[in-house]
């Protein structure tokens, strides 16, 4: 089984979630997330008084997944997440040893 995360725009999140939809995945933890890479800041104005933005906000998207759909989704989440525009985001994929599942005991794939 895989893990994968994705960093993405936050307004890029329903296609997203589309995407994966489409592709039969039907879990997803999102938290709204903060932070910078090449993108770096940026200034804004407010109130007449210039100040930096260090943290852009961004969407964390988790999925655990068979390691059969890795690729799919990975596919799924380019296509959807991409803009072409610097700050598009990154995905993460690691490898998970073992899932389960609260409420009913069970195990590995099927507790996904």
């Amino acid at each position: 089984m895989k893990l994968v995360s994705a960093i993405v725009k936050p307004f890029k999140l329903d296609d997203v979630r589309e995407a994966l939809s489409e592709i039969g995945v039907q879990g997803v933890t999102v938290s709204e997330v903060k932070g910078f890479g090449r993108q770096k800041g940026h200034t804004e104005l407010y109130r007449g008084a210039e100040y930096v933005v260090d943290f852009l906000p961004k969407v964390k998207l988790e999925i655990a997944i068979s390691d059969e759909l890795l690729d799919q989704v990975i596919e799924a989440i380019s296509k959807a997440a991409h803009t072409g525009k610097i700050g598009d985001g990154k995905i993460f994929v690691t490898t998970v040893e073992q899932v389960i599942r609260i409420r009913t005991g069970e195990t590995g794939t099927d507790a996904v």
